[in-house]
């Protein structure tokens, strides 16, 4: 998976198609991510302490990281990642511009 947190991706399928925004957290053993803004669910909380209420929080839920695709820094479209050895060090690149990604 060469998604990393932090990075600023857009959804290309799903209910959420079209919305960009940063990932919050990579789950690279289920090949999920987090993003922001999207895939919201309303969930359920329980009081934490005595006499404490409950209450329903919007939280955002893992997308399949097929779902997502990284933007390009320079040009702000969507962009496949490549891998570049310089000086020794493996660093992920982007194929339309070519610029690094950090």
């Amino acid at each position: 998976m060469k998604l990393k947190k932090g990075d600023k991706v857009i959804i290309i399928a799903g209910k959420d198609k079209g919305k960009k925004g940063a990932i919050l957290e990579a789950l690279p053993r289920v090949n999920r991510v987090v993003v922001e803004g999207a895939n919201i669910a309303k969930v359920h909380e329980k009081g934490r302490t005595q006499g404490a209420v409950g209450q329903i929080v919007e939280r955002a839920m893992p997308l399949h990281a097929s779902n997502v695709m990284i933007l390009d820094p320079k040009k702000d479209v969507r962009t496949r990642v490549g891998i570049k050895e310089i000086g020794g060090k493996n660093i992920r690149v982007t194929k339309k511009s070519g610029s690094e990604l950090k």
